[in-house]
């Protein structure tokens, strides 16, 4: 388990370290907040303002602040659902992936990636019903 290390002579930083090393669950710390300045924090895709008021950890959301306990509660599933859509692994899982579907008996399979086998396009309409085949026009003399 790793440990967080404190920027030297910032009290802000020396205190969100405490906290996260004492923190009593510390496998439900699944993003970690990244120093950028003296209480700017990246943390997970957000950039967040941290202070301490009164030995109490705050974190500036919006217009108002929150303790920094409701702020995980609120902002780390989020921040793990951002971060699971930017997984390189699951976007390539996604385009690897085979769809199948049933028609009758038969099963056809369709992938992004292999060349589908194109079927004629249907003639359709402006407004999506089919029209009739034209037969060519006959010109009068």
């Amino acid at each position: 388990m790793s440990v967080y290390i404190p920027v030297e002579q910032d009290s802000v930083d020396s205190r969100l370290a405490e906290y996260i090393n004492n923190y009593p669950e510390r496998n439900r710390l699944q993003v970690m907040f990244m120093r950028e300045s003296s209480g700017i924090y990246q943390f997970g895709t957000r950039r967040v303002f941290v202070k301490v008021e009164k030995d109490k950890i705050n974190i500036r959301v919006g217009g108002g602040y929150l303790s920094i306990d409701e702020f995980l509660d609120t902002y780390t599933p989020l921040e793990m659902e951002k971060l699971d859509r930017k997984s390189p692994m699951k976007k390539f899982s996604e385009k690897v992936a085979v769809q199948k579907t049933c028609v009758g008996r038969e099963v056809s399979e369709s992938s992004p990636i292999r060349s589908p086998t194109r079927t004629s396009p249907s003639r359709r309409s402006p407004m999506g019903k089919r029209s009739p085949k034209k037969s060519p026009t006959k010109y009068q003399e």
